[in-house]
Parts: C-alpha cells; structure tokens; sequence
C-alpha cells in the first residue's frame, strides 16, 4: 500500500512540476515576444515621446506590414494622432490580418509569422436566432519549410466577433487558429462556426 502510495506521490509531484515549468516558460517566451514587438515599432515610439512629428511614409511603412500594423495604429491613437493612420489599412480585414499574425506567433500557437496570408471571406452569423448578428473574418496562411506546420497547405485562421458597429481596431475577443483545420478539409463557413460556437461562446 505504501509503494502504491509513493508512486502516486511521485507521479503527482512529477506532473505539478511539469505544469510549474510550462507556465515559467510560456510566461517567460511571452515577455520576450511582446519585448520584440515594442522593439519593433520603438522608432515611432521614441519619436512620439519627443514630440516628433511623424511622416505619412514613416507611418506607412509600418501600417503596411502585419507584424506592426495593430500596433502602429494603437500607439497612434495613445497619442491622439490616429488620424494619421493610412486610409488603406484603416479597416476591418487589414486590421484582423494583423491581429491574427500577432496571435499565431505566441509560442503556444504557430510561434512565427505566416509566409502567407490571406482573407477569404467574412462569416456572419445570428447569435441568438433574434437576428443579433456577430461577424468573423477567416483567412488562410501557411509557412514554408523548416516550419512545422509548412506540410499540409494552407491553415484557416478566423478572427472575430465583430458587430455592425465595430471599429477596425476593436479588440476581437475570439481570434483563433486549429492548426489541423486546412483548407482543403474545411471550409471557411465551418471553421467560423467552430470558433464562434467553442471560443467565443464560451468566454
């Protein structure tokens, strides 16, 4: 009974030390990506801080990229100058993109940026059956080798709710990724739904 009950122990204390490692860990490759994003935008950052007047071309050519594009227009409008932000990325669609490329790179997820990416169309969906509709925004990417995930073509990506009265830059409290749902197996419509029904509905 006693031997019973040291292996019980061990393998409890095995598993809780596990779990205390993997949170350590995460917690510390999350602070070291959200230090990666600051640097990347510090440049905007420190110009702001000196009162710095920024330059349409300056601007866009963070607002162009995916990687800084929700962060370049938050810092914008922390120093009230979002009027500033390019027309063009200034939407919905390019707004979601971006926001979706920042989550996939958190280490428990794709941990990169897409090689590739693109929207495929926008799911809307009535929440309650009272004609309340939420939309999502679902877009396929896909990595290139040595990537993990390069084999198996592209991955849906959907992010989302918005509602008719949405800003492209609101929070979207439900952007996720099953990295098994590919394209060729699952349609964007689907994938929506699963988001919607699994993670948004839930929280």
């Amino acid at each position: 009974m006693q031997a019973i009950l040291l292996v019980i122990g061990v393998s409890v204390s095995a598993v809780a030390t596990f779990v205390v490692y993997r949170l350590l860990t995460v917690r510390r490759q999350n602070a070291k990506l959200n230090q990666q994003r600051f640097d990347r935008i510090k440049p905007l950052y420190d110009q702001l801080e000196n009162d710095g007047e920024l330059s349409h071309q300056q601007i866009y050519e963070y607002a162009k990229s995916a990687q800084t594009r929700e962060m370049t227009y938050l810092l914008l409008s922390e120093h009230n100058k979002a009027d500033a932000f390019p027309a063009e990325f200034n939407t919905i669609v390019k707004a979601a993109e971006s926001n979706l490329v920042s989550w996939l790179e958190f280490p428990t997820e794709l941990n990169a940026c897409p090689d590739e990416i693109e929207h495929l169309k926008r799911v809307t969906i009535d929440f309650d059956g009272q004609q309340n509709y939420v939309h999502y925004e679902v877009f396929k990417y896909k990595t290139y080798e040595p990537h993990w995930a390069a084999k198996g073509g592209w991955i849906l990506g959907v992010v989302g709710p918005y509602f008719d009265d949405s800003k492209p830059y609101d929070h979207p409290s439900a952007t996720f990724s099953r990295v098994s749902s590919r394209l060729e197996t699952t349609t964007p419509d689907e994938e929506a739904k699963w988001v919607h029904e699994n993670i948004s509905m839930r929280k």
